[in-house]
């Protein structure tokens, strides 16, 4: 193989990038791996078409450079398979045999340019970097999408009320920071979106936002997820796969329902956390991860921590900052809001021409206590707009349990003092009341009443010794 002389040009932001040479012949491998290797790249070697496809399903490809004639599959085949494993990753293809038939077949296949021998230096280094600007372009174009697609779902956490005001402050605050968040909240209430809102508001948001449920799989398949792992490392480990550490690279990882990780995971989650480094199933070497960590949990993870089933010094490692999303009866003032976005949503989806929520319904709507919080209060809305034949959802459309709730109250006592209550029924009636509308959150409910958990606790045990009165 012929090269023209190396002019010594660095190019700029080259060092962020790996590229892959693809090349049967050692010889010629190492001669244009020298080349942009001067030209301050990270470069490297494939010596065949099925090691190039094993090499870039880790990740860690941004260029592929291959020769169009290897042993085995030839150039064409790889591009070809890369451009649907890969899509975002270009493909130059190299050949002696300039001429139109192969470069058509080529870009036929998805090559992103075509390069001939003998390689001059100057030409391959402006191919490749204009392959990383066209990657880069792309790239930004899907984050940039990402991001705003994020920030729609920021706006779906719709709410005036001060509980809301709140979380939507601690958003803006903690966004530009690369500080690990913990969110809490029950189901439904929207924690994946704050997390997602977080993310679009970060300087990571160009970066990949990467979400797992800890609930739903078994430990080693969690951590072969979290982690990756190395090809044969288990019986259907038929490649080497990053995992979503890596996967986030530049971006945000959400880790969801994190309280219910499995006890053996938590330690290896907490050491990968202090280090900074994850080490693939099967794996001999720790390997660096750059992304935020962002966790949620539906859960009291206080007093998980205080039966001993989450790891304290994890807590404290995922809970540098806190957010806590209300339920929705914590902010009664949001329901309307939130019920005429979702039926301005569901009617333009529907194709049907309902407006609005008539008094008595919307009443109706304000007396429940929605267990299923903003989730729940969706589904109605979405079931009233299919049902309706009005131009404003009544009562009639809600569902039975919501068009027949009995708002509870707590009762201080009748008229007559044979009808008054005593100072310790009334604590009992009130800490129960509390701690329903904190969802058994009793660390939320301590707050609430104005007593640490403790207190909290003492109370509780007093009444479930005690005659309850109902």
């Amino acid at each position: 193989m012929s090269v023209s002389q190396d002019t010594g040009e660095t190019a700029q932001g080259a060092g962020r990038n790996t590229i892959l040479i693809v090349d049967d012949d050692e010889d010629a491998g190492d001669l244009v791996r020298d080349v942009l290797t001067k030209r301050g790249f990270r470069v490297e070697l494939a010596p065949s078409g099925e090691a190039a496809l094993e090499a870039a399903s880790t990740n860690e490809v941004d260029i592929v450079l291959s020769d169009i004639r290897l042993g085995g599959m030839t150039g064409l085949e790889l591009c070809e398979r890369l451009a649907a494993s890969r899509p975002d990753v270009p493909v130059l293809v190299m050949t002696a045999y300039g001429n139109l038939e192969n470069a058509v077949g080529a870009l036929r296949v998805g090559a992103y340019d075509f390069i001939t021998k003998p390689i001059n230096v100057d030409v391959v280094a402006h191919a490749v970097r204009r392959a990383i600007g066209h990657r880069e372009l792309n790239i930004e174009v899907r984050r940039l999408r990402a991001a705003v697609d994020a920030g729609r779902r920021m706006e779906e956490l719709l709410g005036d009320s001060a509980p809301m005001r709140h979380v939507f402050e601690l958003i803006e605050q903690v966004a530009p920071t690369d500080a690990s968040v913990l969110i809490t909240g029950e189901s439904g209430t929207g924690k994946d979106l704050v997390a997602r809102a977080i993310h679009a508001r970060s300087a990571r948001a160009r970066g990949p936002f990467v979400a797992i449920n800890c609930a739903a799989m078994p430990p080693a398949l969690l951590e072969s997820e979290l982690f990756g792992h190395e090809k044969g490392a288990f019986t259907d480990a038929k490649q080497k796969r990053a995992g979503l550490f890596l996967q986030a690279r530049g971006g945000s990882v959400f880790l969801d329902e994190i309280s219910e990780m499995p006890a053996e995971m938590q330690p290896k989650l907490l050491r990968a956390l202090q280090e900074r480094k994850v080490r693939p199933v099967g794996g001999d070497g720790e390997v660096a991860f750059d992304a935020r960590i962002i966790s949620a949990t539906n859960r009291d993870i206080e007093s998980e921590v205080d039966a001993n089933r989450f790891r304290a010094d994890l807590f404290y490692r995922i809970n540098v900052v806190h957010v806590s999303v209300p339920p929705l009866r914590a902010r009664p003032r949001d329901i309307l809001t939130l019920a005429q976005h979702f039926l301005e949503q569901c009617a333009r989806r529907y194709k049907k021409d309902v407006v609005g929520i008539d008094e008595v319904a919307a009443r109706k709507l304000l007396d429940f206590d929605w267990p299923g919080n903003v989730r729940e209060l969706e589904n109605c809305i979405e079931r009233a707009v299919a049902l309706t034949r009005m131009t404003h959802i009544t009562a009639t459309d809600l569902p039975e349990k919501i068009h027949d709730y009995q708002p509870s109250r707590i009762v201080i006592g009748g008229e007559g003092p044979d009808e008054l209550i005593t100072l310790e029924e009334m604590e009992r009636r009130y800490v129960r009341r509390v701690l329903e509308a904190c969802g058994g959150n009793k660390t939320q409910a301590a707050k609430v009443l104005g007593i640490d958990r403790r207190s909290l606790y003492r109370r509780l045990d007093r009444i479930e010794d005690g005659k309850e009165v109902e």
